[in-house]
């Protein structure tokens, strides 16, 4: 699979539109009336004020607190750039707390402290100890790191846990559990060598002694060697903690038999004659970043029977924090536990091994361009994999209450277990897998606007993200121009330029345009024009002739004048079969509003072929089509000939004998809200609807604009769904990200 390509202008866009920064706060409470701020603030806020003064635990009944994480650094030690400081952090530390939520729907305020002073970065901790649920310690220099995660968590009643460190030793153990598994060896009788005592090093080592390794069987390796008993040079209190009794004096000298390597130092720190060196059915763990300390090629070379693992996304067996720190704290805070213990992190691990010995779902597998089954090249569950947000934290905060740091504990688990499952966004795992569909079909797309130079930029966001190969329309001279201007001037060797002028086709296209269109009132001259000067012409030929995978279009030109282009290649019109379906997405909700595009008053068998059309691109992006005909009238009241159509149509997919919910007719807040549709027992729909077909493509647009406008929704689309090719329409105002994803819809072929 292609890996993506970030540029420093690609990581300054993101981090700077639409709004500076990754996270905003929102309320979760009305804000509108006199009464509503009474109740917030003064004086309705008084209430809750002295319950929890009378019984502090009510703060989490009352408060946020129950669901909220600081993550708070110094910026002493940032992963790959070091000693930055407290500002310079603030993007890292921002980005922890969106992955919190994304993963794993914890709230996170990332907190920057500008002191290197442990004492006074812990008391600056402490004294904020009642506004949060638990402290995520990020990127704080050894020996200072483990200073200051001591002292709080003796001086703090909420969990307090450093992710440098606990995060890769869980994700570690889980991973080397299924090694040794799978090496068919014991954890208490192999021999470990350790290379790199800093924060995550020793943690590391600690929690798999804690699994059951022995003292004696562990050898920690830094900068100066073998950490040895007796040694002085280089040592403080947590390396001499791992001393051991050994003549071994450097890392090559012990690596000579060893079991297990785990790495947490710099690239190239193992050779291959050091693996070789090492016992049967090795097991190695380079996890330095960016470059591990050998790369898995390197290894395999001289070891085929070895089990690698590294910290990089582009390898198996990638050991990544994010399996660990969302769920750890997930679990933690929805038991209200005083501390995350060493119980805790090993069910976190265990739960880990155990999930990648199941059999993986398919979503996961189209990811990753590939089936993952347990063995050597998977022994770690995946980032997206979609158990782990209700496999995990259930594990977590059983061994929590097991070991008496619950201050809540969870009376019914099952019923925990399906709360998890609906803390997730559905929408973000429906756009993840669209983008993962489209990496792994690597489909050539042709943006037929190469004048625009949103349009260019996201050809080459298109490229560059490794979704596939992309071909723009326009004059070579013009293109280079513009992509220069725009500070693109690198990609100008990447992108494909095509017209008219530079095909060998030019001919065969026009001979299958004028088959089309000679009876339709063409001539040869117009013919002529239409394939070498219409460039929306132009690319829906190199499409019907295969010479492209799919289209993007129209962010320069009205959709109606776009598609009667199309129309001379293609079939795709009303009473065509083909339909535009608005995927609309709010509040972590999804629905596709049809027919957005094509049919301007469709009557009831367009509306059936609507909803046939709707359902499929609704299961094309993972859900299980729901489709409500929506009018004003709800199944029959109030009369109106103008909603007569929408209580056909249902009739003619009755007749057709479809296999997806539909029902109608209905208003809107019937469809989608459960309480509204109670009053309604004899519907057909097992829930609220996903897939609106609306009476003509006027209310439609209205419906998609006014959500988009009001509402803050995200839309994607009008996805054109019907013409048995990738051909996506853009709108005028369409954003780089926009033409972005209609380019990765076009690439993933929902039709």
């Amino acid at each position: 699979m292609a890996k993506a390509r970030i540029t420093r202008e690609d990581a300054l866009i993101f981090h700077r539109e639409p709004t500076p920064g990754k996270w905003e706060v929102q309320a979760t409470v009305p804000m509108m009336t006199q009464r509503d701020l009474s109740l917030a603030y003064s004086p309705g806020v008084a209430v809750p004020c002295e319950d929890i003064h009378e019984t502090p635990e009510l703060a989490y009944d009352y408060t946020n607190k129950g669901n909220l994480v600081a993550v708070i650094s110094n910026g002493t030690a940032v992963l790959g750039l070091g000693n930055i400081g407290a500002l310079a952090s603030k993007p890292v530390m921002e980005g922890k707390s969106v992955l919190f939520k994304r993963f794993a729907d914890v709230n996170s305020i990332d907190i920057e402290l500008a002191t290197e002073d442990p004492h006074a970065f812990c008391e600056a901790v402490k004294l904020m100890g009642p506004t949060f649920g638990g402290i995520n310690l990020e990127d704080i220099k050894a020996p200072e790191c483990f200073i200051i995660e001591q002292r709080l968590k003796e001086e703090m009643d909420i969990p307090v846990f450093h992710d440098d460190q606990h995060g890769t030793a869980v994700i570690c153990a889980a991973g080397l559990m299924n090694a040794l598994h799978l090496s068919g060896k014991k954890i208490e009788d192999v021999r470990i060598v350790l290379n790199g005592a800093g924060a995550a090093g020793i943690a590391c080592i600690e929690l798999l002694k804690s699994m059951g390794a022995r003292h004696d069987n562990c050898i920690v390796c830094d900068t100066k060697g073998v950490i040895y008993q007796g040694r002085t040079e280089g040592m403080n209190q947590w390396k001499s903690a791992h001393a051991v009794a050994t003549d071994l004096r450097s890392l090559e000298e012990a690596m000579d038999g060893a079991d297990v390597f785990l790495g947490v130092s710099v690239r190239g720190a193992v050779t291959p004659a050091m693996v070789e060196s090492m016992a049967d059915n090795p097991v190695i763990f380079a996890m330095a970043n960016p470059d591990p300390e050998i790369t898995p090629e390197e290894a395999h070379a001289v070891r085929v029977d070895a089990i690698v693992a590294t910290g990089r996304s582009d390898y198996p067996n990638q050991v990544n924090n994010v399996l660990g720190f969302p769920y750890l704290f997930r679990g933690a805070l929805d038991i209200h536990a005083r501390a995350i213990n060493d119980e805790m992190k090993l069910a976190c691990a265990a739960a880990l091994a155990e999930l990648a010995r199941e059999e993986v779902p398919d979503e996961v597998a189209v990811a990753y361009g590939r089936k993952l089954t347990f063995g050597r090249d998977y022994i770690i569950p995946t980032p997206f994999d979609p158990r782990l947000i209700h496999r995990i934290p259930p594990a977590v905060a059983k061994a929590g209450m097991k070991t008496g740091v619950a201050r809540r504990p969870i009376i019914d688990m099952e019923a925990y277990e399906t709360a998890l499952k609906g803390r997730m966004d559905p929408t973000a795992s429906i756009l993840r897998g669209i983008n993962d569909r489209a990496r792994a079909a690597q489909a050539t797309i042709l943006f037929s606007e190469g004048d625009d130079p949103r349009v260019l930029r996201a050809a080459v966001a298109y490229q560059r993200n490794g979704f596939g190969r992309a071909l723009v329309v326009g004059r070579e001279a013009d293109v280079k121009a513009k992509l220069e201007a725009e500070g693109l001037a690198d990609a100008v060797r990447e992108l494909v330029v095509v017209n008219a002028a530079n095909t060998e086709y030019l001919e065969t296209y026009k001979a299958f345009l004028y088959h089309r269109l000679q009876r339709k009132g063409h001539d040869q001259q117009d013919v002529h024009r239409l394939a070498a000067r219409d460039r929306h012409v132009f690319s829906a030929l190199m499409l019907a002739h295969g010479h492209v995978d799919g289209m993007v279009t129209g962010a320069t030109r009205k959709s109606a004048h776009v598609l009667e282009s199309i129309n001379h290649v293609f079939d795709a019109g009303p009473h065509d079969g083909a339909v535009g379906v608005s995927a609309v997405i709010a509040r972590g909700r999804i629905v596709l509003i049809a027919d957005t595009l094509v049919h301007e008053w469709p009557d009831e068998n367009d509306l059936a072929d609507i909803a046939e059309r709707g359902a499929s691109v609704a299961r094309a992006l993972g859900l299980e089509p729901r489709v409500a005909f929506v009018s004003f009238s709800t199944f029959g009241y109030p009369v109106s000939e103008r909603a007569e159509k929408m209580h056909r149509a249902p009739k003619v997919l009755d007749a057709r004998g479809v296999d997806f919910e539909y029902e109608g007719e209905m208003a809107v807040d019937v469809a989608l809200n459960p309480r509204s549709a109670e009053a309604y027992p004899f519907s057909r729909l097992t829930g609220p609807a996903n897939v609106l077909v609306v009476p003509a493509r006027h209310s439609a647009s209205i419906s998609v604009k006014l959500m988009q406008e009001m509402g803050g929704a995200t839309v994607i689309g009008p996805i054109l769904a019907g013409v048995h090719k990738p051909i996506q329409i853009c709108s005028t105002v369409s954003t780089v990200n926009d033409i972005l994803n209609m380019a990765v819809i076009a690439a993933c072929n929902l039709d």
